[in-house]
């Protein structure tokens, strides 16, 4: 199958250095195989989107000059879609309504199934969907051999808020297919969520996605950057030095200072996986 793959911010900040490093890598490792790179901001959240922080994502895609293969897509215009394939998973009865709050639920982070067999009106409800007690393996291209037990690591999971929002898991496992994605590039923060992306994925019949997850930048603190930990905005006016940066720190060769495409251009030519550092976080700190 063709490479297809993507940069899928969240506009519940503004783009940090740790962003532009998914940014640089997933364009880098597409383009590097001939591949199409497309760019999806995940806005289902909606009572967390940070004002204006659409436009800084589209401002920063423009100024580092990087080139979607495809128009911009937001999450929050496929709400329908996202319904309709829920009401697909109720046909599987692989979902379930739950009442269950947070407060009732305290400390313990794996659920225990306590709506699963209570068969409630889906009308203002959370939905999770069931899990099975089995291995979910997968192979990262940069983490090596990763497994989980669902049932046994996090317990049926929340597809739909009560409040009626969308997960992040279920609208990036309908997207990603929808969008024909093959291949995903993103933070090793998100390596916790590939087992129940697969299952989901399982479940409706999705293809496999092949995946590779980054080491995190640091901040001074010992903490991963993030929008949680606000961390600097990425300044566009320093484009070209941010951009030799991030491609620096991903362990790859130097490209020369010059317009952000052209340093693109040169870094998809010398681009080698092998190069990017193990693990999970970056050593060093970046800003």
């Amino acid at each position: 199958m063709p490479y297809i793959g993507r940069f899928a911010p969240s506009p519940t900040g503004p783009l940090h250095f740790g962003s532009l490093l998914t940014a640089v890598a997933s364009y880098c490792d597409a383009k590097a195989n001939h591949g199409k790179w497309l760019v999806r901001i995940e806005d289902t959240d909606i009572p967390r989107i940070y004002p204006n922080s659409e436009n800084h994502i589209r401002s920063c895609i423009d100024a580092f000059q990087f080139e979607p293969d495809a128009e911009i897509i937001c999450q929050k215009d496929r709400l329908e879609i996202y319904a309709q394939v829920l009401e697909q998973l109720k046909h599987l009865d692989a979902i379930y309504a739950c009442q269950c709050t947070r407060k009732m639920l305290g400390s313990n982070h794996i659920y225990v199934g306590t709506c699963r067999d209570l068969h409630l009106d889906f009308n203002d409800q959370a939905i999770r969907l069931k899990v099975a007690d089995q291995l979910i393996c997968f192979e990262d291209r940069l983490q090596g051999q990763q497994s989980s037990n669902l049932k046994h690591d996090l317990g049926d999971f929340v597809l739909k808020r009560r409040d009626g929002i969308m997960s992040y898991q279920l609208a990036v496992v309908v997207d990603d297919d929808l969008q024909g994605i093959t291949h995903v590039v993103r933070g090793a923060d998100l390596l916790d969520n590939t087992a129940r992306q697969i299952w989901l994925g399982s479940l409706l019949n999705y293809p496999s996605l092949s995946y590779m997850h980054l080491p995190l930048a640091m901040n001074d603190q010992g903490q991963k950057l993030s929008k949680q930990n606000l961390a600097q905005a990425l300044d566009i006016s320093k484009a070209s030095n941010l951009l030799q940066q991030a491609i620096l720190a991903l362990g790859q060769p130097l490209v020369e200072l010059d317009q952000p495409r052209i340093m693109l251009q040169q870094a998809v030519q010398q681009w080698d996986i092998n190069l990017i550092p193990r693990g999970i976080h970056l050593t060093g700190t970046f800003l």
